[in-house]
């Protein structure tokens, strides 16, 4: 399975501050946004992953994450010139798809039965048949391609996420995981979310210790990385107290989830 990480848009929520700087390269307490979404595809076993971004932004990206070697993963680059909607990322990345299975991360309305079977999908309605949303992370086969190709732009103008879904739905094809208690969805699209989201982030990692949406601990515990590449990445970022904790991770008992062996 390859990974799709769509990082465009123009962040017009959050103007003036992102007509400078990409919404996904803002800091959310200890690291950019970017992380977040990217920790979570490493943590699914995801190696191959495609990032599309805006024409603009594409080189702090570039530089930040590079082609992803460091961590033992293959990251790409990809332009999204307009913001023309979320199904857009798989006609753009049809030719890094290949012929796999894919995962996109980035709410819709949805209606499931007892099985995950989804009954039926609305966006933004005005009187929700649930209370469950969709967060912005989806798994499909690889013919999310030809779906993708296929479908007209809506009334806004835009290839719709929730299009693509409602032809797997149609099939009988379309289910959803209900995220696990404890499971958090933060909004960063306001200014007082942004804030907010950093605060439960800083709250998280100072009383529990440990680090959320942290790319080179996702990529060691993947097994992606060893014990030694681990400790390069650390310390050129031991000044800011990033390092320390990734350093921590290898010379701590606790470092270490059970099972899981010194690589070096």
């Amino acid at each position: 399975m390859r990974g799709i990480l769509l990082a465009g848009g123009t962040g017009s929520r959050l103007w003036p501050i992102t007509r400078a700087v990409s919404k996904q390269l803002m800091p959310v307490f200890d690291k950019p946004m970017i992380y977040y979404p990217l920790a979570t595809l490493i943590s699914a076993g995801i190696r191959e992953i495609l990032v599309i971004t805006t024409p603009e932004d594409q080189a702090p990206f570039q530089r930040l994450l590079g082609d992803g070697t460091q961590l033992g993963l293959a990251i790409g680059y990809a332009v999204q010139p307009q913001p023309a909607g979320i199904a857009q990322a798989f006609t753009i990345g049809a030719e890094f798809i290949g012929d796999q299975s894919v995962a996109l991360i980035l709410g819709d309305n949805m209606e499931f039965d007892d099985d995950g079977t989804v009954l039926s999908i609305e966006e933004k309605p005005a009187r929700p048949k649930s209370t469950y949303v969709v967060p912005g992370l989806y798994f499909y086969d690889n013919r999310v391609v030809d779906i993708a190709g296929k479908l007209t732009p809506s009334a806004r103008g835009e290839l719709e996420i929730t299009a693509v879904n409602e032809e797997y739905r149609r099939a009988g094809e379309l289910n959803v995981t209900v995220l696990d208690r404890g499971t958090a969805w933060l909004d960063t699209g306001t200014f007082s979310s942004l804030v907010q989201a950093a605060e439960f982030v800083r709250v998280i990692e100072e009383r529990q210790g440990l680090k959320i949406g942290c790319i080179e601990e996702a990529a060691w515990r993947a097994g992606f990385i060893d014990d030694d590449r681990l400790k390069s990445l650390a310390e050129p970022l031991l000044k800011s107290g990033y390092g320390s904790y990734l350093v921590n991770l290898l010379t701590s008992p606790s470092g270490r989830l059970p099972g899981q062996e010194h690589r070096g």
